[in-house]
């Protein structure tokens, strides 16, 4: 546990959980094992948007970037899709997708989309790290979010800040936020791109081997025992 390196009287870290609601509780249970003072506090939220339900139906197969599009993207009925990751491609077949599974950033799902032929689409949100090359329709934003009065308090103290930071949105998102904060800082990036979009200081930063969620709770965790 990471709580227990912190006996000798320096102040325990703050896990502070900016992503949406329902991924933040995910986050939560998988770092519960730290025994970390936990503050959930989305930065944003997911919104569905007006678009065209027709046009997705009628797609030979979508692409789907996070599980947020699956969610507003109708049935699958078999058609193939284009998962970011292992998450998005679950709940792709859930939705009645036959899914393939990228290796969990845009990036790395490019070379998957060559040759695919007429009538894909990507399913996507208002906002994207990156521009994939398709005919896309949004099905939702991610509106923004203050800051809650207890993440405020926390950033006012002593005790280190641990901040997981899941795409550079919401980096730039927290960055803004945390602007001024009067607890040092310690960053866990899914990614490089995430990283270099957090514009302010850090203390600490492990950026994730894997561009996932393992990957976050995998940089988080380093992060504590590297005090050992």
């Amino acid at each position: 546990m990471c709580a227990q390196l912190f006996d000798r009287g320096d102040p325990m870290p703050v896990l502070l959980i900016t992503r949406p609601e329902a991924a933040a509780g995910r986050l939560a249970r998988d770092l519960a094992g730290l025994g970390l003072p936990t503050i959930i506090a989305p930065l944003m939220r997911i919104d569905p948007v007006p678009h065209n339900a027709a046009a997705l139906d009628r797609a030979a197969g979508l692409v789907f970037t996070s599980e947020n599009g699956v969610a507003f993207a109708g049935t699958g009925g078999g058609r193939p899709a284009i998962c970011v990751g292992p998450r998005t491609a679950l709940a792709a077949e859930a939705a009645g997708f036959e899914a393939r599974t990228g290796p969990g950033d845009a990036a790395g799902l490019m070379p998957m989309l060559q040759d695919l032929g007429p009538g894909w689409l990507h399913v996507r949100g208002a906002h994207v790290a990156a521009d994939l090359g398709l005919a896309s329709v949004v099905v939702y934003d991610q509106t923004a979010l203050p800051l809650t009065a207890v993440a405020a308090q926390a950033l006012a103290g002593d005790a280190p800040v641990i901040l997981p930071l899941f795409s550079p949105r919401s980096a730039r998102l927290a960055a803004a936020a945390v602007a001024g904060a009067r607890a040092p800082l310690w960053l866990a990036p899914i990614s490089i791109a995430a990283d270099a979009a957090f514009d302010g200081p850090a203390a600490r930063r492990v950026v994730a081997a894997t561009p996932d969620a393992p990957g976050v709770v995998a940089a988080v965790e380093a992060l504590c025992t590297a005090l050992a």
